[in-house]
């Protein structure tokens, strides 16, 4: 007889109580029934193979008795509450469980319940998946995937270094090659009426000088923030006179001869660390000016808005392409359209750290060959906390 007979099962062939047991015993999961307060009243020899016990060892034993110690209390909690709301349901959903064998080894499953009445009497039926391959599958691809990770990732360090150490040569060997060029040309102009040579030359060395330290400061404070050395202190200042210093320290390098103009309130008093501001404010402007012609001006607007700052820095140089914007804080990343352009790629990567430390938000908008526009917002975080 085939499974498609619709012929109806003859008593003397197959009882059903035979069909049952048939269906029982052989079901290739392991189906184990209990009471109410959790006794085993009847298990497969799939659930007794998967917990290793005989049929006589585990029939009595509670529920409690082959799961880990860790589930007890919790367990007798669900079961009370599925007593109470019996259905047809998956067990232990968004939750790891586990089945406990007669040798104290654990094993993960999958469980569902099945509620039957017997008289007046609850029973449920548990269906027990054991689910061990399935996890060793998901742990070894989840082994894959850190290994691919970790991978990925000294592939990035090493184009990292590779970046590192191609930049360096470049950013060290111009300056001290024009500190070393001016340096031997000074001692061709000893006489009086060449000191217009000697100073040119002098303010050469001064500028490579001052790119030096600036790109020295640069590696330094990023390895500062990225060992988590960076202190932070927040204090209240008016925001003009840390802007006026800002201006200053750049008026004698990029901000030589260029046209600056500044709109903010004098009487704007703001909350934040001092000295991190100033770094964000020198980076950000150094950029406005360095990617933008002389003739161009850089404009500055501060205001406040509500309980914020809004510290507005806008260029019209040669602007940050779409594809780029993911990517501008990056370490070491420079876009293709500057780098004939001296930088180090570490600037904004620095800047968006400190943005981090001093909980602020920076925004940009950008167009290739129009200019760009940073937007720092700073909220008053001693208003927040007070």
């Amino acid at each position: 007889m085939s499974f498609s007979d619709t012929t109806p099962i003859q008593s003397d062939d197959l009882t059903q109580k035979q069909l049952f047991e048939a269906i029982f015993q052989n079901a290739t999961m392991g189906i184990i029934i209990t009471d109410q307060t959790g006794k085993i009243t009847l298990a497969n020899k799939f659930a007794l193979e998967s917990f290793s016990y005989s049929e006589k060892e585990l029939l009595g034993k509670r529920v409690e008795d082959i799961i880990p110690s860790r589930f007890h209390h919790h367990h007798v909690d669900y079961r009370n509450h599925y007593n109470a709301h019996a259905e047809t349901r998956a067990m232990g959903t968004g939750r790891d469980l586990y089945g406990l064998r007669k040798d104290g080894s654990e094993f993960p499953v999958e469980v569902s319940l099945s509620p039957f009445k017997k008289g007046d009497q609850l029973l449920v039926i548990a269906f027990i998946i054991d689910i061990t391959v399935r996890k060793e599958k998901e742990l070894a691809e989840k082994e894959y995937e850190r290994a691919l990770i970790s991978l990925n990732k000294e592939k990035e360090l090493n184009e990292m270094k590779s970046k590192f150490i191609s930049m360096a040569s470049h950013e060290f060997k111009t300056p001290l090659s024009t500190i070393l060029s001016s340096a031997s040309l000074i001692s061709k102009y000893p006489k009086e009426n060449e000191q217009a040579h000697r100073e040119k030359h002098v303010a050469r060395i001064k500028a490579s000088v001052s790119h030096l330290n600036s790109t020295l400061n640069d590696f330094l404070d990023f390895g500062r923030i990225e060992n988590g050395k960076i202190p932070v202190h927040f204090t209240s200042f008016p925001l003009e006179d840390l802007l006026t210093e800002v201006l200053s320290e750049l008026e004698h390098s990029v901000a030589l001869d260029r046209n600056i103009q500044v709109s903010i309130s004098a009487a704007l008093i703001i909350y934040t660390d001092r000295h991190l501001l100033k770094n964000i404010l020198l980076n950000l402007l150094s950029n406005a000016l360095k990617f933008s012609e002389k003739d161009k001006p850089v404009e500055i607007s501060c205001y406040q808005q509500g309980h914020s700052t809004r510290i507005i820095i806008t260029d019209h140089g040669v602007g940050i392409a779409s594809e780029d914007n993911k990517q501008v804080y990056n370490l070491f990343y420079r876009g293709n359209n500057v780098l004939h352009i001296a930088g180090t790629g570490l600037g904004l990567a620095i800047v968006s750290r400190y943005v981090d430390l001093i909980h602020a938000k920076l925004n940009f908008t950008s167009t290739i060959g129009e200019g760009t526009t940073f937007t720092l917002t700073l909220s008053d975080e001693k208003d927040s906390t007070d």
